[in-house]
């Protein structure tokens, strides 16, 4: 996936930078990063929903919000989740390791971690890469980006500049995930960065607000991890502030075009999928009934196996759409169009072209639109198709 318009790759913004490396956990793939502060950042994050909570996300609920973080460390291969009162403590030596080499408090460094549940993180291998993997450190993404990845089959990281009245600030996001995506933070791990000064209060409202229309309208597997988190951090390195209306609206709508690049991102890169679905809901009576039927359509496995087929079966999205509970009255109104084509309207099927429609539906993003006629309200949902690769993917990982 390209980057959007006012999109690019990947330098981060002042006074922050990162690293990746690998400390011996994986054998041919880095598996240990860290993103790092010269300044104290406001932080605050977002969580998973899955009341079984690993060990990283239990330490960084104690912690945020923050004004003093410098540091946020990362392992990947092992989810350190299910493990106990011993995997607590290894993920505090993990955070004390990168304090030690950063010369901070441990209270300073949060964690996170991804892979294989109920496995221990090799701590020792860890504490012993953490000078070096700091010493590595550089202003742009990508090794830290390579360093978090699982199932994944390519790193997500961008960036975006914003001019504000004072000057410019940066945003960076960077995140992982490809299976156990579904909506409510399932598993993926994001973190948004800028050099933007900012209050923690307005910090976590926008962050909150971004992850609704992102990372939580994103659906691979409906399955929900142990492990989710997406950390927003800023160091107010660039000294700008936000000054009044215009430039609110100008951050919130930057930070939520990365916020909503990297949600499709991780959709696009689904395990063994090979099309981006994007799910468009109109005129809906209210946005919670939008956002749940957008939801359930990309969830669907009736839906993405037709999509992988390239297969315009227009009847699995309309029992869907009853099965989310949209009303008899809306869906007699309801507009269906697959690839901008309509196929169902007014209660009944709309003759269209098969034979051509199924060639659009081979083309690597495919795009439902579906006009309810009973509101304003809309929303915009995404997901991948469901392909026999995603079976043999999840038969081997252990």
């Amino acid at each position: 996936m390209s980057p959007g318009p006012g999109l690019h790759r990947t330098v981060l913004p002042k006074s922050f930078f990162a690293s990746g490396a690998n400390c011996g956990v994986r054998r041919y793939r880095p598996d240990l990063g860290i993103i790092t502060s010269e300044k104290e950042a406001v932080t605050v994050a977002t969580y998973t929903t899955n009341e079984c909570q690993a060990a990283p996300l239990i330490y960084c609920r104690e912690l945020l919000p923050s004004r003093r973080i410098r540091a946020v460390v990362t392992n990947s291969g092992q989810a350190n989740a299910a493990t106990g009162e011993l995997g607590l403590q290894r993920n505090f030596a993990m955070a004390e390791a990168a304090a030690r080499s950063l010369g901070v408090e441990t209270s300073q460094v949060l964690t996170a971690s991804t892979g294989v549940i109920g496995h221990q993180i090799e701590i020792d291998k860890i504490v012993q890469a953490m000078p070096e993997l700091i010493a590595r450190s550089t202003n742009v993404a990508e090794n830290f980006a390579l360093s978090i990845l699982t199932t994944d089959l390519v790193p997500k990281a961008v960036t975006t500049v914003v001019r504000l009245s004072q000057g410019e600030v940066r945003i960076t996001g960077i995140c992982k995930g490809s299976g156990m995506i579904h909506p409510n933070m399932a598993t993926m791990l994001g973190y948004l960065l800028t050099d933007l000064q900012i209050e923690p209060e307005l910090a976590q409202s926008l962050l909150r607000e971004a992850v609704d229309q992102s990372f939580n309208m994103i659906s691979v597997d409906g399955d929900c991890s142990t492990n989710d988190i997406t950390f927003f951090m800023a160091n107010g390195a660039s000294g700008v502030a936000l000054k009044d209306e215009e430039d609110y609206c100008k951050f919130k709508d930057a930070l939520f075009e990365v916020a909503r690049f990297l949600a499709q991102a991780i959709a696009a890169d689904g395990e063994g999928a090979t099309k981006l679905i994007e799910v468009t809901i109109r005129g809906a009576p209210d946005l919670e009934l939008a956002r749940r039927a957008a939801r359930g359509v990309t969830l669907s496995p009736l839906i993405k196996s037709a999509i992988h087929g390239a297969n315009p079966n227009w009847g699995r999205i309309l029992a869907r759409l009853g099965a989310e509970k949209v009303p008899a009255s809306c869906l007699q109104k309801t507009v269906i169009s697959l690839q901008s084509v309509a196929v169902f309207a007014d209660g009944s099927p709309l003759e269209f072209d098969r034979r051509c429609l199924h060639d659009q539906l081979k083309q690597s993003k495919v795009q439902i639109d579906i006009d309810l006629a009973s509101g304003k309200e809309e929303a915009v949902a995404w997901g991948c198709d469901l392909s026999k690769q995603y079976i043999d993917i999840n038969t081997e990982y252990s």
